[in-house]
């Protein structure tokens, strides 16, 4: 079976595309787009996102050869879908034909922003376009090629996660010590997730922010598939609950784990119990033991108020090891720190490194895990992801750029034409109408990723994350990133569809 986990391919779409061949009126070329309509959470005052995750639809779905068996099984289940489980219709001729002609490649061809692009809503972030006998198959793929809502939106929001506790660094960190913040923001998101491969899918992304996590899968992937074998993600051994009550006493699972891992970084979790007996008597206990093996300890409180708990683990810590204080004038743990990962959100993630400060500490004391709220706690309405139809050329040659203008929900309005998107002078990419820009332009930052079977060649992961880390912070968080160009395009379809 060629298809994914055994499925035909033909049936990896919405029901209703099955359909569409029929319904779209003769035409010879057809264009879609898709777009990013909104910032994070709703956000009008940063509007910023980073595109990311095409290739792994392309290269597990969508560069992958149809076989006369995806047809076969589809028609059989495809023959009790419709209505009252009768026959549901479908241009079978026309897949069996680029099955039989193009090699059993889906016949578009679908350009993108590179990897790791950074730009703001409302720019093209990908272009369907399907010509000749194949233009019904235009939005076929849409499906398919939506789901990077969900890479994009994880790693955006990884990246404003940064983004609070690089300022929170600036303030408090000395500049030996930035390196730290590559770990600071930790992937516990795997055992949250709704299978496999949003692990891989959604794991990977984070990882462009930050080098922690405990999703293996997503950094297996990363380092082995994506990045010619150089690792990027990291952790560190720790306990868990089960580790801490299999033994007799919290003393002795603790000093276990450092017998076992003391002389490099490993972590406790310490709310099994009492979490302040833990922090006055438990720790003090193992004081010796740790400091005679050297390494660095890291507590890590699981329930409780979440400000409240990493204060009384950096007191508890700074009275036990002691402290130093830094260039900035604030304390820095002597080899002790602690990791609050019990449902971390942006505003969460704000208010305690705002606490931290406040109590006089660096924010190199403290770590952050995120679970679901990383992984999970999302969909595509966070940043509104759309695929719109944009550009038809009829039968008889004629062409129109078309647009959706809802008079319910102007949320929802899309952009009429086919687009190039290229950097202003200050790198903001823009986005102008394709015919008044010279064929084939060199800036055009819309590149092709499959052709018809050929796929482009990718960035390795590196280069991705250098990309991210150069044009996230150059651009501003808000741009009107329409081209006058297209602005007036905009004003003339809508003043042409006003009649319709």
């Amino acid at each position: 079976m060629s298809g994914f986990l055994g499925l035909p391919r033909l049936i990896l779409t919405d029901s209703y595309k099955i359909s569409h061949a029929f319904l779209y009126p003769e035409a010879i070329k057809h264009v879609a787009y898709g777009e990013f309509r909104a910032g994070f959470n709703k956000d009008k005052e940063d509007t910023r996102l980073i595109f990311y995750g095409i290739r792994y639809i392309i290269e597990n779905y969508i560069a992958k050869k149809w076989t006369l068996e995806d047809v076969e099984l589809a028609e059989k289940f495809l023959s009790t879908h419709n209505d009252n489980y009768t026959n549901f219709p479908f241009h079978k001729e026309l897949f069996l034909k680029f099955i039989e002609e193009n090699d059993g490649y889906f016949p578009v061809k679908i350009e993108a922003l590179p990897e790791g692009t950074c730009c703001h809503v409302h720019t093209p972030v990908y272009q369907i376009i399907a010509e000749g006998e194949y233009t019904p198959l235009v939005t076929f793929l849409e499906t398919l090629l939506t789901m990077i809502w969900y890479p994009s939106t994880v790693t955006t929001l990884s990246r404003r996660a940064r983004d609070i506790i690089e300022e929170a660094f600036e303030d408090t960190v000395d500049e030996d010590g930035y390196f730290l913040l590559e770990s600071r923001l930790h992937d516990f998101g795997f055992r949250g997730c709704t299978s496999l491969e949003q692990s891989i899918i959604g794991g990977a992304a984070h990882l462009i922010n930050f080098t922690g996590t405990d999703t293996m899968s997503a950094a297996y992937y990363v380092q082995y598939k994506i990045n010619n074998g150089k690792p990027i993600g990291l952790s560190v051994p720790a306990t868990e609950h089960s580790v801490m009550l299999s033994h007799k006493t919290e003393k002795d699972a603790m000093s276990q784990l450092i017998a076992n891992f003391g002389n490099g970084t490993f972590a406790c979790v310490m709310d099994t119990f009492d979490y302040a007996n833990a922090l006055e008597n438990v720790v003090p206990a193992i004081a010796s033991q740790k400091l005679e093996k050297g390494g660095f300890l890291v507590i890590r409180p699981d329930s409780g108020d979440q400000v409240e708990v990493v204060l009384m683990a950096l007191r508890a810590e700074e009275k036990i090891f002691g402290c130093d204080v830094n260039k900035k004038g604030y304390k820095v743990i002597r080899k002790c720190g602690v990791i609050q990962g019990d449902s971390v959100t942006i505003p969460s993630l704000k208010a305690i490194l705002n606490a931290v400060k406040e109590a006089g500490y660096s924010a190199q004391n403290v770590l952050f895990g995120m679970g679901g709220g990383l992984l999970q706690k999302i969909n595509r309405d966070t940043m509104s992801f759309a695929t719109k139809l944009s550009h038809i050329r009829y039968a008889d040659g004629t062409e129109r750029s078309i647009m959706k203008i809802p008079t319910t929900d102007s949320n929802k309005i899309s952009l009429p034409g086919e687009f190039v998107v290229k950097r202003n002078e200050s790198g903001v990419p823009i986005t102008y109408p394709k015919e008044c820009c010279p064929p084939n332009d060199p800036n055009n930052i819309l590149r092709v990723v499959y052709d018809n079977g050929k796929v482009a060649k990718w960035d390795d992961f590196d280069t991705i994350r250098k990309r991210v880390a150069k044009e996230w912070a150059a651009l501003p968080k808000v741009c009107n990133n329409i081209s006058p160009e297209l602005k007036s395009k905009i004003d003339k379809v809508t003043r042409e569809l006003s009649n319709v």
